[in-house]
């Protein structure tokens, strides 16, 4: 299992590639796709659209949140595709890593013109 730096940039850098393929302006939704095909490819576990449920006094509530991509079940990859990201997006995936009891997110937004530009790391310090 690869550790929290190494994964982490195996995705900056697969997102950065298609990004320079592709460029800014698609779906999300093909965003994710090829993300995955390339995660899978090198041998990293991806779920994909994971409901994350609320627990309120012990009763598990599947609301409707998911989160876009689980890898290694450690990291929480939520992709966007908008003109720019604002704190509500950084707040969304602080709030699943801390429904989820995870540590570690990635917040990346291809409608970049430099991908560097749209990626956050996210760190919940629980």
């Amino acid at each position: 299992m690869m550790r929290d730096n190494e994964l982490t940039g195996v995705v900056v850098d697969k997102c950065i590639h298609i990004h320079k393929d592709l460029g800014p302006g698609l779906f999300e939704s093909v965003y994710e796709e090829i993300l995955i095909y390339e995660l899978k490819r090198v041998g990293i576990s991806c779920k994909q659209q994971v409901p994350i449920p609320v627990i309120w006094k012990d009763v598990k509530m599947n609301i409707g949140y998911r989160a876009d991509l689980i890898l290694e079940d450690k990291l929480i990859v939520e992709l966007k595709s908008i003109d720019k990201l604002a704190p509500v997006h950084y707040k969304q995936i602080l709030t699943y890593l801390k429904l989820m009891k995870m540590r570690l997110g990635l917040l990346i937004n291809f409608n970049e013109v430099l991908l560097k530009d749209g990626i956050r790391r996210v760190v919940n310090g629980y």
